[in-house]
Order: structure tokens, then sequence, then C-alpha cells
């Protein structure tokens, strides 16, 4: 016989886990399943340090931000952990960068964020680490943050289970149903019978959907992130070094210390196109040595490589969320990061938990919905750069 469950959450990173604790903390009967292990590094949701900021490309990004930054809030609250390392953050912006300035600029007066535009003098006087190109603009935003990947994912599940959800590992999706207005799920392990399902499979989302006839067009990546050993990790210490983003393309980003001696750093989207289920593990050293020169060019100081990992970006064309329901079927629930979402991650629970039980939310989504022309034109051109 089907167990019957209010919703079912495939998969358990951080969106999902966000997902799980939010619809469990609202009284719902919750099972989560996970193909792999919880915790595992296959995906997104692995590692340390995530960036968390106001910056962003539009106004409606910025919006988002600042429900995140009350989200993460409260997940601190709940799960009695400090989350959030405010150091703040410089956008980098080289000589007639690939991303526009403006973009960023206009997007946060549009909501009333405060920051400030550095030249490159100015951010050497401040912060002598860097050494940047003449004409490089920097934004800096005194409120960009680090929040921790792995350990806030874990946060977000410990308070599933502890408001009632079963999440089960190594228990991937093989088969979806639509039952009247409810779904039905098959596992190896049984049959789940819920009012609704929330996908947030990231790399293996079209392996659910496509139960129910449907796909998102994506592209799924193999990427790298080095950590660095400076000489003085006094002079990388998050209390005296924000982080940073270098934007144009290529693209990098960067961390102080957190938790250990290393300087973190990776590009953006520099990765080669993988399947996720038969893809390396092992480190790249053209990309590592790609990664250290930049470093040595902007952040001498920082020192050489220690380690690398590998991580994968699940991207849309538009690069783009999606938060929304399949439009055929809303009793299915769809949360996609586009690899810049863990910064969103309990809003993102908040948000699906919306959809998913209510059918809608107060939030602006629609930007994120399926049907919007970044993934139904198939003559759209991708494009990842925000």
């Amino acid at each position: 016989m089907a167990e019957q469950v209010d919703f079912v959450v495939a998969g358990l990173g951080a969106l999902g886990s966000a997902a799980a604790w939010q619809l469990a903390r609202r009284g719902h009967r919750v099972v989560g399943l996970e193909r792999f292990e919880l915790g595992h590094s296959r995906g997104a949701s692995h590692d340390t340090s995530r960036i968390l900021r106001h910056s962003y490309h539009t106004p409606a990004y910025v919006r988002l931000t600042q429900e995140a930054y009350a989200d993460w809030a409260l997940l601190e609250a709940e799960s009695r952990e400090s989350l959030v390392t405010r150091v703040g953050g410089l956008d980098l912006f080289p000589p007639d960068p690939a991303i526009p300035l403006v973009d960023y600029t206009a997007s946060l007066s549009d909501v009333g964020i405060a920051h400030e535009l550095l030249e490159a003098a100015e951010v050497t006087r401040r912060w002598p680490q860097f050494r940047l190109p003449d004409g490089t603009v920097a934004l800096h935003q005194a409120d960009a943050a680090i929040v921790p990947a792995a350990r806030g994912t874990r946060a977000m599940q410990d308070l599933a289970r502890r408001h009632g959800a079963d999440l089960r590992e190594l228990s991937p999706v093989a088969g979806v149903r639509v039952v009247g207005d409810g779904v039905e799920v098959t596992t190896p392990h049984g049959v789940l019978r819920a009012r609704g399902l929330v996908v947030c499979a990231d790399a293996w989302v079209n392996d659910v959907l496509g139960h129910l006839g449907t796909s998102i067009p994506l592209e799924v990546t193999l990427e790298q992130v080095t950590y660095f050993r400076p000489e003085r990790p006094v002079d990388f210490d998050p209390a005296v070094l924000p982080l940073w983003i270098w934007m144009d393309d290529p693209c990098y980003y960067g961390f102080p210390t957190y938790g250990e001696p290393t300087v973190k750093a990776a590009q953006d989207c520099g990765g080669p196109a993988v399947d996720p289920d038969h893809r390396t593990s092992e480190v790249d050293p053209a990309m590592q040595a790609r990664l250290a020169a930049h470093l040595a060019d902007i952040l001498p100081g920082s020192g050489p490589p220690v380690r690398s990992l590998r991580c994968q970006y699940t991207l849309t064309p538009d690069r783009d969320f999606v938060l929304a329901p399949l439009p055929d079927h809303p009793q299915v629930v769809v949360g996609l990061g586009a690899a810049h979402a863990f910064k969103f991650a309990p809003t993102f629970g908040r948000l699906l938990a919306d959809l998913a039980a209510d059918g809608s939310t107060p939030s602006d989504v629609a930007a994120f919905r399926i049907d919007r022309p970044g993934l139904a034109d198939p003559d759209y051109a991708a494009h990842w750069l925000v």
C-alpha cells in the first residue's frame, strides 16, 4: 500500500533541505528523498563557504537578497547557530568589463541599498592586500557576508527533522505519477502518495521531471575551487579583508580566511560540460594554474595552492532560477538555483513551501516561471555572466 504524506521533497541539498524544513515547520507531513547519502559531495551544497550579498544585476534580485538576509536570520534563530559572517564585499570591475557596472549600481539604488564606488587606489589604501589594474572600479557593499555550505545545509536538515520531517538518503525517485489533485512517487523502498511534490534535484532534476514527460533545458559544468595558503594569514583574516568578485570574463571570486588559515577562490563558469553521473573528481591542473595566475596578479601574498576540489554547476540558459509549479501539473513545484542560489537557500525553502502548500507566494518570483523565453525558446542564446 502507498504511504500517505502531505509533501514529498526530491533532492536534499541546500534548497531541498530548506523546503523540507519550511514545510515541516508549518505542520505538514514531509518525506525528503535523497538519491545519494546526506551531505554528499557530488552536487553543489558541500564544502565550507558561500557568498551572501545584496549586489545583483536586477532590482528583483536585490529585493530577494533582502529576504535572504531575513531568512538566514530566522535560520540562525531556530538552529541556535551563528551562520552569517559579515565581512563586506567588493565587486571589482576592470576597464571595459564584460559585466556592466551600471546594472549593479542602478539595481542597488532602485532598492535603496547603500553602496560606494571606489577607484583602484582607494581600494589599495583601504585593503593593501589588493593590487588592481589602473581604471578598475570597485563596488563596495558593507553587508556582504560568508555563509557555511555543508554546515548550513545540515542545520536545515536538523530543523526539518526536529519538526517531524522524514529525510531518507539513498532513495532516488524511480517514478512520478499524477493522481487526481496529488502525486504518487515511487522509490526503491516503496510508494508515497502526497498532496504535492517539490523537486530540488539540481543536476538530476530532469530525471525526476522526465517521469511526467517534461524537462528543463540545462547545462551541467564541472567547476573547481582552490585553497591558497598565504605566508601571513593575519593579512587575509575576515576582520581585515572583504570577499571579492572579479566582474569580467573570465569571472573569479574569493574569500578571506574562514575556519582555517587559507584563502578560497574559484572561477565562475569555467569548467567543462559533464554528465553528472559520469564525471571525474580529479583536480584539473590547468584550471588551478589559471586561477593561481589571477590571484598572483590581483591578490599577491595569497600564497600557493594547497588543495582543490570539484563541484557542479547546473545552469539554465539565462542563469535565472526556476521557482515555479509545472504549468500542466501545479502539484509539482520545481526549485532550481542556476549555480548562484546558496545565498538564497532559506528563502527558496520558504517560497517553495508557499507554492506547494498555498499555490502562490507574496514574494516576486514572476521572473522564475518555467514557461519564460529563456527556457521555452529553443533558439535562446545562453549567457551565464551575472
